[in-house]
């Protein structure tokens, strides 16, 4: 039996927080959505786009639409792939092999786009798609681990820890690149390497092995898999696996309540953190510099807002810890629709900032709280709160993009984000708020 509460254990455990943040700010928040709209986008010579329509594999696609398409696509592959992999995962005791199988893959996508220029964006999406794959793949599994090795009491507040560690490692290392590509001669190189976009590939490649090298922590201190030999009958097994749990989750109303709840707030959530660079940019026009430095803001400001979701869990329970989030995320695509100044956005975003920290690991540790304590089959019961929020990303993305497309105004699309939230709130209402739930 392993032992839980070991602080080397735990601190290790935060460390994969660290490395795959990086990924959620600098690929899909700040680098790469905008070297992808530039590499994407012809402009004039005031730098006026004129054309931002890209040929994908023969299907004549607007760029932020197609950016929209891919996190719909991946999110949906990981929907299909989790059922089969977390019970597999389970039954075989192979938990953190699976978990070094995605980070790898997602690592190695990120490194791939050093290659993404004008002449390749094919296989930029494609990894791109892949790289979304790898670290929503591997979060699962490393989810799965939060009840493995701490106790009920200690949930709410490494968990809060964790998103903590990622902020703060995801920071670090945009900080370093976007030096580097702002100012290249600290690091050698010179403008025209950062006016090319060589500087924004480098940083994509330092994406991959921060990701790949950090991760080795957590591999080597979390608990060892116990394998049982891959026989032809084990994806049987894994899948008898996943119906036992998936009737343990239906007999529990309090799971199946919050994770309906989840869906719908965690479309609005995901949704605003995919698709708000591009909004700045295409809507509001704000400059790359100030934007980037309201992104680093945010990240900043969530850091403080995880451990205020921990706090208010103590003292009221997770429940109206939650909804006291979710109603301060309901005036935000609200307030978006009327924002046409950078100081307008400049103030949402603060408030983004404060309430997406907490809202995230708050959610991580109620579900970890909801799971029965005497079962093994973790990443099971992590892989149906995964698949609701890859569900939740495909779904709000997919809307998003739609709306966008069939009315020309991204605006509109805004609009359907306040929807999610307020469903979500009502549904979360029916879920007890208690501080233990077993």
């Amino acid at each position: 039996m392993f032992e839980k509460n070991q602080k080397k254990v735990l601190n290790a455990w935060t460390m994969y927080d660290w490395a795959n943040s990086v990924h959620n700010l600098v690929i899909t928040t700040v680098v790469f959505p905008m070297y992808f709209l530039a590499t994407t986008s012809e402009k004039d010579a005031n730098g006026n786009v004129i054309n931002d329509i890209v040929d994908f594999f023969g299907i004549q696609i607007q760029n932020s639409v197609l950016y929209s398409y891919t996190i719909s696509a991946a999110t949906l592959l990981l929907v299909i792939l989790n059922p089969i992999l977390t019970p597999l995962a389970d039954s075989s005791g192979r938990r953190k092999f699976f978990m070094k199988i995605f980070c790898y893959l997602g690592a190695a996508s990120c490194a791939y786009f050093y290659f993404f220029t004008r002449g390749n964006v094919n296989p930029a999406v494609i990894a791109f798609g892949l790289s979304i794959v790898g670290w929503g793949g591997s979060i699962v599994f490393y989810n799965s681990f939060l009840p493995v090795i701490a106790t009920e009491d200690r949930f709410d507040n490494l968990s809060a820890k964790g998103f903590t560690m990622g902020y703060i490692g995801s920071v670090i290392l945009l900080i370093v690149n976007l030096l580097m590509i702002m100012q290249p001669t600290l690091f050698g190189l010179t403008q025209a390497d950062s006016d090319s976009g060589f500087t924004a590939r480098i940083s994509f490649l330092t994406v991959g092995l921060w990701w790949a090298l950090f991760a080795q922590i957590p591999f080597y201190y979390l608990p060892k898999d116990e394998p049982k030999s891959f026989k032809t009958g084990r994806l049987t097994t894994g899948i008898q696996e996943l119906v036992k749990v998936l009737k343990e989750v239906r007999k529990n109303k309090n799971i199946t309540k919050f994770l309906m709840a989840f869906l719908f707030y965690d479309m609005g959530v995901m949704t605003v953190i995919y698709v708000a660079t591009i909004f700045a940019d295409k809507e509001l026009h704000i400059e790359k510099q100030g934007l980037i430095i309201t992104l680093l803001l945010i990240q900043l400001i969530a850091i403080p807002g995880s451990y205020l979701a921990s706090w208010l869990s103590s003292k009221f329970g997770n429940t109206k810890g939650l909804l006291v989030f979710i109603f301060i995320w309901s005036f935000m695509p609200l307030a978006a629709y009327f924002t046409t100044t950078q100081n307008e956005f400049y103030v949402i975003a603060a408030i983004v900032g404060l309430v997406m920290g907490g809202i995230q690991s708050l959610s991580r540790s109620t579900f970890a709280k909801l799971i029965p304590d005497e079962t093994t089959d973790t990443a099971s019961y992590f892989g149906f709160y995964d698949i609701v929020e890859k569900v939740a990303i495909t779904l709000g993305t997919l809307i998003f993009g739609f709306v966008g497309q069939l009315t020309g105004n991204m605006r509109n699309s805004v609009l359907t984000i306040l929807i999610f939230f307020i469903i979500g709130f009502i549904l979360l209402m029916r879920v007890p708020s208690k501080k233990v739930y077993h």
